[in-house]
C-alpha cells in the first residue's frame, strides 16, 4: 500500500470512495434517510473538485486503485477520514492515520480533532481520541448524529 499527495484529476475517485464507505459501511449506524441525504448518489463535481483540492488529502493506493483518504488541516481538524466501502479491514485506515498523524508532527500541532460518525468512533477511540460532544447536524433537511472528537498530541510528537 501507498499513501501519497492527492494528485488533481482524482477528484471523481475520492467521491466514489467517499460515497461506498457511507452507503456500504455506514449504512450500518444511519437510516436510509441520512445515508442519502449524506451521500447522495450524484454530486456537483467542480464544487466537489474545488473541496477536495482545498483540503489536499492523502491517498490510499493499493494495487494501483485509490482505496481511502484523509486530510488534516493546519489547525489539526481532520475534515474527510474514509475508506472505500469495498475493502474495509485492510489497514487502510491504519496507514492513513499515521500519515496524519506524522503530518501533525510535521506541523507542530498540539491536537487532532474531527466530527467523527457513529461508525467511525470506534476506529478514532482506537487511536486516542476522546469525544468531546455529541452533535446533530442537519444535512439536507435530515438530522444525523456524530460526536466531535479530539486527541492531545504529545510535545515534540
Amino acid at each position: 500500500m501507498n499513501i501519497r499527495r492527492f494528485h488533481h484529476g482524482e477528484e471523481p475517485k475520492l467521491f466514489n470512495i467517499f460515497h461506498s464507505a457511507i452507503h456500504l459501511i455506514a449504512s450500518r449506524d444511519y437510516t436510509n434517510e441520512q445515508v442519502h441525504a449524506w451521500a447522495p448518489s450524484s454530486v456537483d463535481a467542480d464544487l466537489w473538485a474545488r473541496r477536495m483540492r482545498g483540503i489536499k488529502p492523502f491517498v490510499a493506493e493499493l494495487d494501483g486503485e485509490l482505496v481511502g483518504y484523509a486530510d488534516v488541516q493546519g489547525d489539526g481538524y481532520i475534515d474527510h477520514f474514509f475508506v472505500s466501502g469495498h475493502h474495509p479491514q485492510q489497514g487502510i485506515g491504519r496507514a492513513l492515520m499515521e500519515a496524519l498523524e506524522a503530518e501533525a508532527a510535521r506541523l507542530g500541532l498540539q491536537e487532532l480533532t474531527s466530527d467523527v460518525s457513529v461508525t467511525a468512533q470506534p476506529f478514532f477511540e482506537h487511536f486516542g481520541f476522546l469525544v468531546v460532544q455529541h452533535q446533530r447536524p442537519v444535512i439536507d433537511g435530515v438530522e444525523m448524529l456524530n460526536a466531535r472528537m479530539r486527541k492531545l498530541l504529545r510535545a515534540g510528537f
